[in-house]
């Protein structure tokens, strides 16, 4: 090392703008702020942090993109839950950009669905089970219509999650299923005959969910994710290739280029 090198890197000085949304972040994150609770205006955010309107604007965009915050009608800001949906299409681009495969995609449903269906078994309540006879009935009563049945069958797993009634445990698995739902939609749009096994499953799950039965649903489920893959395979996509991902995510991913 000659006598001009040196070990150590520059000294960076993060924007202010970071540190005013990291700041307004830990007092929400500590508890000092809870959802609903006032953080002010801009103006009142300027005078407080003791730097100009636009670095300001700029943390709370920040802030704004994540869900924590909320501007009202008068242009307060106020703490916000963020969105199960906000927060899984964000992890759902990165999935796609990391070039994830259906192999990924299967071995980690199949760990989350398995885990959704055992706790939903013990925790689902009488509303849950109302919910997802309801979406069975009205997927077998449009069976004959695939863009019905492929949304059906993503509302049935949601359904599912949340009568787990482990928040954890439901966030954890939304960015995943919105890759769930074109895998789905290409399978069924190539082999319509799998229609009554995909509703045969459901009914079948949600019958050992009202008596139960926890060995009975983790059967199904298991039945259920193998012709799920199976399904894919048959289609013609490899089980190795990155899930394509041809639409920019909006209420929905991207669906499968299909006939």
């Amino acid at each position: 090392m000659s006598e001009h090198d040196t070990p150590f890197e520059r000294i960076r000085t993060r924007p202010a703008y970071e540190q005013v949304a990291e700041a307004i972040e830990r007092n929400i994150l500590s508890g000092r702020l809870r959802p609903g609770d006032p953080i002010g205006t801009e103006q009142e955010l300027v005078r407080q942090f003791g730097v100009n309107r636009s670095t300001v604007r700029e943390g709370i965009r920040l802030l704004e993109r994540t869900g924590l915050i909320t501007r009202e009608a008068s242009r307060r800001l106020s703490v916000a839950v963020p969105h199960y949906d906000r927060l899984s299409t964000r992890m759902t681009r990165a999935l796609i950009l990391q070039q994830v495969t259906f192999r990924e995609l299967w071995h980690t449903s199949w760990a989350l669905e398995h885990a959704a269906v055992a706790q939903a078994v013990e925790n689902r309540t009488a509303d849950d089970l109302d919910a997802l006879h309801k979406n069975v009935a009205h997927t077998r009563s449009h069976a004959r219509d695939t863009a019905v049945v492929v949304e059906c069958d993503a509302e049935f797993h949601r359904l599912m999650a949340e009568a787990a009634h482990n928040r954890i445990l439901l966030l954890a698995k939304e960015p995943s299923s919105l890759l769930v739902r074109p895998t789905t939609g290409h399978i069924i749009r190539h082999n319509r005959a799998g229609i009554p096994r995909l509703i045969e499953a459901h009914a079948q799950l949600v019958d050992a969910l009202q008596r139960r039965d926890k060995e009975a649903a983790l059967l199904w489920v298991g039945r259920h994710l193998r012709d799920w893959k199976a399904g894919f395979e048959k289609s013609g996509f490899d089980l190795d290739s990155p899930i394509p991902a041809e639409q920019t995510l909006g209420e929905t991913v991207s669906e499968f280029a299909g006939p």
